[in-house]
């Protein structure tokens, strides 16, 4: 039940973006929930390989290369899909900060949601 609440608060989150940066564009909540999918396939299996083959630039970085894997895989996403696009990869940067912010906040309020139910 928790993974369906993210699902679709993570969905919200990314049709959000489209009003907070005009270079993101979602055509609708059923595209944002399968770019919320693809973006978390991708986070699954991509970014593993993508950190492990960038991990010298990674470490120079001091871990900030990491942003540039999680805007990369953004805009990928965006790449597979019709119903996303994010125009430029500066768009990909800021809308992945944010994205992941807002992750951040939804994984926190469901922890809380669902620890307090289950007391």
């Amino acid at each position: 039940m928790k993974i369906l609440f993210k699902w679709f608060l993570s969905a919200f989150a990314l049709m959000s973006l489209s009003y907070i940066d005009a270079g993101i564009a979602i055509n609708g909540f059923q595209s944002a929930l399968f770019a919320t999918l693809v973006i978390g396939c991708l986070n699954l299996i991509v970014r593993p390989i993508l950190v492990v083959l960038t991990l010298p630039v990674t470490l120079i970085t001091l871990g900030l290369f990491l942003f540039v894997i999680n805007a990369f895989l953004f805009w990928m996403a965006s790449a597979m899909l019709e119903g996303f696009q994010v125009q430029t990869f500066g768009h990909a940067m800021f809308g992945s900060l944010i994205y992941s912010l807002f992750n951040i906040f939804i994984d926190s309020a469901l922890e809380r949601l669902f620890s307090t139910q289950s007391q």
